[in-house]
């Protein structure tokens, strides 16, 4: 997964747990806009969240930083 995608995923993450809590859930749209304007790293992180790693629609915020930091 490529650096930028990686950093993102963090700070959502940070901002979910920072608003909602430790409890926080994020699924892998949390990470993009509404509209689709780059289909490639969508694709990256859906390949990511479903494909390897074979997550829920919702995981939490929490776990899934912890994931992307021990990569």
């Amino acid at each position: 997964m490529r650096e930028s995608l990686k950093r993102k995923i963090i700070e959502i993450c940070d901002k979910k747990v920072a608003s909602k809590g430790e409890d926080a859930g994020v699924s892998f749209y949390a990470f993009f806009k509404n509209k689709n304007d780059d289909p490639e790293l969508l694709m990256e992180a859906a390949e990511w969240w479903i494909m390897t790693h074979q997550l829920d629609h919702f995981e939490k915020a929490i776990k899934i930083k912890a994931m992307i930091q021990s990569n």
